[in-house]
């Protein structure tokens, strides 16, 4: 964790300078980094062991983000991104919300949901009821296939039924929710819905098809907000203009498709720098942005009292 994530002419340095220094402003070994030198990190040899047909490895700039403030903590923010302004915009911004303390965040929790696809029920509705009362039996059997996830205080946690109107016919959707600890979850989730979905059939008196996580995370969500110095933005018109154009984006799919993706800008760059699923991100962004039957901004702007 940086001392002070304000590292002083950073820009001015080679980027084997730069490495060095945000090493020790993050208080790492030397080695710590040491993936994001030329030659040190994916091999080809590792590369063909990933995916299929390899034919080589395509490099992505890596830069860091900087003057974060995040929960009254300095942090360093890595940023995996081809596009130029986006690392200098998001260090820009973090400037301008140091004064005022920064970011400040909360997270529901690490909930992760499993789907499991009940067709050709003869009484939708009494088959959602019937699982509903099989809920303590069906959460000990999920808990069963992952009991590491269950010592470190994750595991499945709740169950919802709907009864969805498709136009192959009547369908019953049971949610596993799954407290999944700091993991991205697919595969603990995947493993319980699969586990569970023999016997959802035998109550459902049906039969089950698809069983996996939906990235739809909507019990998963982290908050953060900002106070951003009307002085260091540019006085009280631009204030109003950023408000007028955050309204727009809120009111308006076309124009909020182009704001998300400014703010996906930082995030699949922060997602990709640390390694993670880009797409299950992105595609968890984007339906919580639509989760009213709308698409619309993922942020909102207001002038507060000063």
């Amino acid at each position: 964790m940086p001392r002070n994530s304000r590292i002083k002419g950073l820009r001015d340095h080679t980027p084997e300078e730069r490495l060095d220094l945000v090493a020790e402003a993050a208080g790492l070994d030397d080695d710590a980094l040491s993936a994001l030198r030329p030659g040190e990190g994916l091999s080809l040899d590792q590369a063909d062991h990933m995916i299929e047909n390899v034919v080589g490895v395509l490099a992505v700039p890596v830069g860091v983000a900087m003057n974060f403030i995040i929960d009254a903590e300095d942090r360093l923010i890595p940023m995996a991104t081809e596009e130029p302004s986006v690392v200098a915009a998001a260090s820009n911004a973090a400037r301008i919300a140091r004064g005022h303390g920064g970011f400040h965040t909360s997270h529901s929790g690490d909930i992760m949901i499993a789907q499991i696809q009940v067709l050709d029920a003869v009484d939708p509705e009494a088959t959602r009821m019937r699982l509903l009362e099989a809920r303590d039996e069906l959460l000990a059997l999920a808990n069963d296939q992952d009991p590491v996830l269950v010592r470190f205080g994750g595991g499945a946690r709740d169950i919802a039924v709907r009864v969805l109107q498709t136009s192959a016919g009547r369908q019953v959707i049971l949610h596993l929710h799954v407290d999944v600890r700091d993991a991205m979850g697919a595969n603990a989730v995947n493993t319980m819905a699969e586990a569970l979905a023999p016997r959802v059939a035998e109550i459902a008196g049906s039969r089950t098809l698809l069983r996996i996580l939906t990235n739809k995370a909507e019990l998963r969500l982290t908050r953060a907000r900002a106070v951003f110095d009307a002085e260091l933005l540019g006085g009280a018109q631009v204030v109003d203009d950023i408000v007028a154009a955050s309204a727009f984006a809120e009111a308006d799919p076309y124009r909020a498709a182009t704001h998300n993706k400014g703010i996906m800008n930082g995030i699949t760059a922060v997602v990709l720098a640390t390694g993670n699923d880009t797409r299950a991100v992105e595609s968890g962004c984007h339906s919580h942005a639509a989760q009213d039957g709308r698409y619309t901004a993922l942020s909102h702007f207001e002038k507060d009292a000063d």
